[in-house]
């Protein structure tokens, strides 16, 4: 690996974005460029990092994910976004993938899971967590 894959977490829970700084931080081919609070953040933060994959929260107010996902996809489709909920229902899947998302994990997936799925998509594929993949 070249370079470092550049991340940006967009969750209004602090507790999430500090576990997933945590969890990014223990691997050097991964590198946190922002953390957004919010849908409006995750939009401009998008445009101003550039970064390679967004981790998105789907529950967020006032513009949830999937708005600021069709937002910054807009702008920017060359980005990468993992929805990222605590949502199990395959419907919040299916919209988010068709809204041009590339992934979709439950903040109850294993840690690895989660790094599992940004490699994925990092790499041009599609990722569905475990959780959902027999449902879909």
């Amino acid at each position: 690996m070249d370079k470092a894959i550049t991340i940006l977490i967009a969750d209004d829970n602090k507790y999430i974005r500090e576990t997933i700084r945590f969890l990014l931080s223990r691997f050097d081919h991964l590198k946190l460029v922002g953390e957004a609070e919010s849908g409006e953040e995750a939009i401009s933060m998008a445009k101003q990092l550039s970064p390679e994959i967004i981790l998105i929260d789907i529950n967020m107010n006032p513009i949830n994910g999937f708005e600021a996902t069709r937002k910054i996809l807009k702008e920017n489709p060359s980005v990468k976004i993992i929805g990222l909920s605590v949502h199990k229902q395959p419907s919040y899947a299916r919209n988010i993938l068709k809204l041009g998302a590339k992934g979709y994990v439950t903040k109850s997936s294993p840690h690895k899971e989660i790094i599992h799925a940004i490699m994925e998509v990092a790499d041009g594929k599609e990722y569905i967590c475990s959780e959902l993949n027999d449902l879909l």
